[in-house]
């Protein structure tokens, strides 16, 4: 193929890179977009295709720390954060008050004004007296501290889409950020924080005259091609005239028809399918419930206590609108409660803490499949044995092993002779049977709401071991408060984990791949090899 052909060929976006840009010229995405006036994405496919064509090559990588304006970020910019609107409260008030009713008219929950309170007392502006009672000290440093952090969601306010390079901020405003950002779980932050990669490129000797950037636009040149050329014809430029005194693309009429894709049902339903077969000819009955629950059943009624730092595990995604249920239903509500403030009915002593009737009502995007298992409990029939495939969501950075939208295969097993031994067999059950693991370890692990707690991990011939789910024997904090009264055996297994093994894959990305191709294979797949 003559050089006339090759440039011929040459997509716009890449001509348009060609003539702007010179020999020795270094080249990013975001300037490519920027200085040729490119849609979002162009730049990243003219830069691809280019690669391809070996006309130019990546040069090096460069990390890159990014802020990110939260939702509660811009909250605090309008109306102040916690620290400053409590400082203010009780610095103008003139009888000092308790920090639930300073919390009640700032309209925080006792966590928000819990933790302000613990902020400002440190940098010595607030203090409370052996009768409970908040009381305001002169601090300099704590508003010193308010002023920078106001600064702070100002400059991120006024950004572009709220975001700050940390490049862009000051020694103190970096220093501060540490404390005010978060990667995961940032909706609790007024910041997230973004790491990302800066990608340079660079134009090639070229192996060949046809890779060469010098003679590409000599010939470019030549040809009269500019890269504005026309790709299509559309009725609107018919009407209109427009596309006369118009230069239009070469079309090759060498390229092959688009080959008919026949559907087939995608292997990972299938997969789904086959583990619900099996489970349901065992004598389990299957339930379902709303992606969208509140937090007393997706933790509280788990005897996951409201404050503590169990929690931090399940990075839940909160509803903006609206933020809350009407009501929980009775008498759950209350038993739950009460086995959290003093162990209420249950023979435990509780959290010994006083349960937040509100925060519990808080509707969120459910974080782990136990909360069908929770809301299965008050129904269930003793002896039974249930199961669910449930659909899940947390923030968490997105690798092999890892998504922030998984399904779990989340069952229970209730009955007066069900024990550890009993759930250890549907544990193998699922590893050797479902899964098609060869090798597989329980090691203890820690849930707020079973004892004892066990993780199965299995063995993948690429990945290596790793945690395929949690499980154990339901506390009685938590079967008692809801109507049960014999031992019940739960666990929470990753089936997107489980098809990795069983599909032959070594990627949890590659279950929900764009290449149709793949998917299609993806049945007839061997085993992945060992790698070494």
């Amino acid at each position: 193929m003559d050089m006339q052909s090759v440039v011929k060929n040459l997509h716009p976006l890449e001509v348009k890179i060609i003539r702007h840009y010179r020999q020795g010229d270094e080249l990013t995405i975001e300037q490519v977009e920027r200085e040729l006036n490119l849609k979002a994405g162009n730049g990243n496919q003219a830069l691809s295709w280019l690669t391809g064509k070996g006309v130019v090559a990546e040069i090096r990588r460069e990390p890159q720390v990014f802020f990110e304006l939260t939702a509660l970020g811009r909250e605090w910019q309008e109306k102040g954060t916690p620290e400053a609107r409590l400082l203010a409260l009780v610095r103008n008030g003139s009888v000092p008050q308790g920090l639930p009713e300073l919390a009640q008219a700032l309209a925080l929950d006792t966590k928000e004004a819990g933790s302000a309170f613990g902020n400002l007392a440190r940098l010595g502006a607030l203090s409370m007296d052996e009768d409970k009672q908040v009381r305001f000290l002169e601090s300099t440093k704590a508003e010193e501290q308010a002023a920078l952090v106001h600064g702070l969601l100002s400059k991120a306010a006024v950004a572009h889409e709220g975001v700050l390079a940390v490049t862009e901020l000051s020694h103190a405003e970096q220093a501060l950020m540490k404390g005010l950002a978060k990667k995961r779980g940032a909706g609790a932050s007024p910041f997230r924080e973004i790491n990302r990669e800066r990608v340079v490129f660079g134009f090639t000797q070229g192996p060949t005259d046809r890779a060469n950037r010098d003679a590409l636009a000599q010939a470019l040149e030549e040809a009269g091609i500019t890269g504005d050329e026309i790709g299509t014809l559309t009725m609107e430029m018919l009407a209109q005239g427009s596309w006369k005194n118009k230069s239009f693309r070469s079309y090759n009429m060498q390229v092959p028809p688009a080959r008919l894709m026949v559907g087939r049902p995608n292997p990972y339903t299938q997969f789904i399918e086959e583990v619900k077969d099996k489970l349901v000819s065992l004598g389990f009955e299957e339930f379902d419930g709303p992606l969208v629950e509140t937090e007393f059943w997706n933790s509280d009624a788990l005897f996951m206590p409201q404050f503590h730092s169990a929690r931090d595990i399940h990075d839940v995604y909160h509803l903006a609108a609206p933020t809350h249920a009407a009501a929980i239903a009775e008498p759950w509500l209350s038993q739950v409660a009460a086995a959290h403030e003093n162990g209420g009915a249950t023979g435990s002593r509780g959290w010994n803490y006083t349960f937040d009737r509100e925060f519990t009502r808080r509707l969120i995007l459910r974080s782990q499949g136990t909360v069908l298992s929770a809301k299965t409990l008050p129904k269930a029939a003793i002896p039974g044995k249930y199961f669910g495939i449930v659909r899940c969501f947390r923030y968490d950075r997105v690798d092999a092993t890892h998504l922030s939208d998984f399904y779990q295969t989340e069952g229970i097993v209730l009955g007066e002779g069900v024990n550890l031994k009993t759930l250890l067999g549907f544990l193998d059950l699922f590893a050797r049977e479902v899964a098609g693991a060869k090798e597989v370890k329980y090691v203890p692990g820690y849930f707020p709401f079973t004892e004892p707690s066990v993780e199965v991990h299995i063995k993948h011939p690429v990945l290596g071991w790793f945690e395929l789910g949690g499980s154990g024997i339901f506390r009685s904090e938590v079967t008692a408060s809801l109507g049960v009264q014999v031992p019940v055996a739960a666990w929470g297994i990753g089936i997107d984990r489980m098809a990795l093994m069983a599909l032959g894959l070594k990627d949890l990305r590659d279950l929900f791949s764009y290449d149709l191709e793949q998917v299609r294979l993806r049945r007839h797949l061997p085993p992945p090899a060992v790698e070494t």
